[in-house]
């Protein structure tokens, strides 16, 4: 077999493995977690449960991995935000890409608050709070007055809030998403200024 056909062959292996996960994630949030099992999954998708079975053998092994490919710009994230300088720029950059996964990853956050049993049984909980450590770790300066540094994590909680608090508000949700960014960009500027005084 040639390069081209095993990495076609593995390139349609990961968007299997993509619709499983996406189609898994509507189930959960129509019927709940619990009530879903693997069959209908695969009824869903139109696959045999022999199928899915090769890609995943539990739904708990769906969660999992949905939460790891979701969360992993958010590590990468932190990762680049380790390396930069410290200054104003780079804490606005990170709240501006940080606003940008959590758009894309809004269905898993929605499973996570509506499935809070689940989320701390499967542990997948405690990896996102080191996530967000990490994330509040290198938006804000250990030496400014304590104000400033809640300041900072308000600019994380401002864009985690706006992804629940405004859906019922009128207006288009990337309008919504950017009235929410430019108010935890104001807040990390403020704190930076704040801070050097």
């Amino acid at each position: 077999m040639g390069p081209t056909m095993d990495g076609t062959k593995q390139q349609r292996r990961g968007n299997t493995r993509q619709r499983i996960q996406d189609v898994a994630l509507e189930l959960f949030a129509e019927q709940g977690y619990e009530k879903t099992s693997l069959r209908e999954i695969a009824e869903r998708l139109d696959v045999t449960k022999a199928a899915l079975y090769y890609h995943f053998k539990t739904k708990e092994e769906i969660i999992v991995s949905i939460f790891e490919d979701l969360t992993k710009p958010i590590q990468e994230l932190i990762d680049w935000g380790a390396e930069q300088p410290h200054t104003l720029e780079t804490k606005q950059e990170i709240v501006r890409r940080y606003s940008r996964h959590l758009a894309d990853a809004a269905p898993l956050f929605r499973f996570m608050q509506e499935n809070q049993a689940t989320v701390r049984e499967l542990q997948i909980g405690d990896s996102f709070k080191g996530r967000m450590q990490g994330l509040r770790d290198i938006i804000i300066d250990r030496e400014a007055p304590l104000t400033e540094q809640v300041r900072c994590v308000s600019a994380i909680f401002t864009l985690h809030a706006g992804m629940f608090l405004l859906q019922d508000f009128d207006g288009a949700p990337e309008a919504k998403r950017e009235a929410v960014l430019e108010v935890a960009i104001d807040l990390v500027t403020q704190a930076h200024e704040n801070a050097k005084r």
